[in-house]
């Protein structure tokens, strides 16, 4: 018996939007993890959650428009949950770098010669509002409508 090879429909983009409550009387940390949880950088009950810290750290560094290699942001990473009482989890360097770049991926953060920042060291709002909506969600959902006109 042959084996059948199946297809994977491997998305050209995808993202995940979620909506939570108004942001009332919120920690900073809990803010941005709320963000992340809002876009699909972390998942609802997920531990790990080291990719709050690094947006935190990217945030904090873009007010003095600084920019900061992979290891930077581990060290500053690792400073912050030992400071807050957090778990040391996901605090490899090859950790790091794979948040940096499912931030980059989602156009907030941007890499220019092995440095980090936040996108033109911008608000996340004008961010958002630019890089998500306007261009990316929108090419989402024109693809999305292509296929619901073919098919009527």
């Amino acid at each position: 018996m042959t084996k059948k090879t199946i297809s994977k429909d491997t998305p050209l983009a995808e993202i995940t939007l979620r909506k939570y409550e108004k942001p009332y009387n919120m920690s900073r940390r809990d803010l941005i993890r709320k963000i992340c949880l809002s876009v699909g950088l972390l998942q609802p009950g997920d531990s790990r959650d080291v990719i709050v810290d690094i947006l935190y750290v990217l945030l904090e560094a873009k007010r003095d428009k600084k920019k900061l290699d992979s290891e930077e942001v581990k060290d500053i990473v690792v400073n912050f949950r030992k400071k807050n009482g957090l778990a040391l989890k996901g605090i490899a360097s090859s950790n790091i770098r794979r948040q940096l770049k499912r931030l980059r991926d989602l156009f907030l953060v941007e890499k220019i010669k092995n440095s980090y920042s936040i996108a033109e060291f911008d608000e996340l709002n004008s961010i958002f509002e630019k890089k998500i909506e306007e261009f990316y969600l929108k090419s989402i959902l024109e693809r999305v409508r292509e296929y619901f006109d073919i098919v009527k």
